[in-house]
């Protein structure tokens, strides 16, 4: 069982705006949400609650970025994408301004129904050129993950994890590279985010009759240029993508364009929210409905590994798909 550590990413912006003096923080009413607050009280004349008006929040950024600050903006992960990816596009990626953006509650961490779940954020980001997108997955990375992305000369997206975080790595995040959990080239396991820690008990299961089966986390989902992984990647007969997002635009496609475009045999198997737009309740609820909770990666692992489920249940990857089906719980 993984020890936690709590809130994390507190101490570490204070320490990151202790070293870096150009460092302003801006926040969208959502400041102790996002464990902002010892930011605010440390430096009150570098912090900015522009209040709930996310486009305009965006778009002062990039002013903020050519009068030589360097703004780090804290919320929800909804309203540093969805909400104002028009200003995130042509006034942050376009001019490719040093801006960082930390979305907390990201996928189905939430239970605020459709509006506030980022099942599309990483689709979003990963899309827009200058962009750098990195997705936490323990209190090593929340406590490392500013000093590591300081270097970018352009706008970052960061998945941030609050609260209570499980940690996982005992060496802090570098950009860029995977962290192997497991080796093996058989069946092997990519995971991103919080859905790592779940995974990493399965992992380590199932590995007493597979030792071939291998398990890496990836924070780095942009630039996806990882040469040691991909060549992970080339060598193994399966792959299993696990990740807390639509598998159409995350981690899933991102490592299916990387066998197509350089030609490997290499299988793929995805685990993550299918085309449906989601709904409100509890994360183990959501993830269990949703297709990404700890039965479904298991048998999604199994199934790779040429075995049927142990449990008789049949449920893997994708949960449940339709329209507007339940979404009005959310809401």
């Amino acid at each position: 069982m993984a020890t936690t550590v709590s809130k994390p990413f507190y101490s570490s912006l204070v320490r990151h705006g202790e070293d870096h003096h150009e460092v302003t923080l801006v926040t969208n009413d959502l400041t102790a949400s996002c464990e902002a607050d010892g930011f605010r009280d440390a430096f009150p004349d570098r912090y900015v609650s522009a209040g709930m008006a996310e486009q305009a929040l965006v778009a002062s950024l990039s002013g903020m970025v050519a009068e030589g600050l360097y703004p780090i903006y804290t919320s929800f992960a909804v309203f540093c994408t969805r909400r104002p990816y028009e200003q995130v596009a042509l006034t942050l990626a376009y001019p490719a301004r040093k801006a960082t953006m930390v979305g907390f509650l990201p996928g189905l961490m939430t239970p605020g129904g459709v509006t506030h779940q980022a099942v599309d954020d990483i689709g979003l980001m990963t899309g827009l050129p200058n962009m750098t997108v990195v997705e936490a997955a323990d209190a090593t990375d929340m406590a490392s993950i500013l000093d590591a992305v300081y270097p970018v000369p352009g706008p970052t997206y960061i998945r941030g994890l609050r609260g209570e975080v499980p940690q996982l790595f005992g060496t802090p995040l570098e950009l860029g590279r995977h962290r192997t959990i497991f080796d093996g080239e058989d069946v092997l396991v990519i995971v991103s985010g919080h859905l790592t820690a779940a995974t990493q008990l399965i992992v380590s299961e199932l590995r007493g009759a597979h030792p071939g089966l291998g398990l890496v986390n990836v924070a780095t989902l942009k630039p996806f240029d990882d040469h040691d992984l991909h060549q992970k990647i080339s060598r193994a007969t399966t792959v299993v993508t696990v990740e807390n997002h639509w598998v159409s635009s995350g981690l899933g496609k991102i490592v299916g364009e990387v066998i197509l475009e350089h030609g490997y045999k290499t299988a793929l198997r995805r685990v993550g929210v299918k085309d449906t737009f989601t709904h409100g309740g509890s994360p183990a609820y959501l993830e269990d409905f949703y297709g990404i909770g700890p039965t479904a990666i298991r048998n999604t692992i199994l199934h790779a590994l040429g075995q049927e489920d142990t449990d008789g249940s049949g449920v893997v990857a994708g949960g449940k798909v339709g329209l507007t089906d339940g979404v009005a719980e959310g809401l």
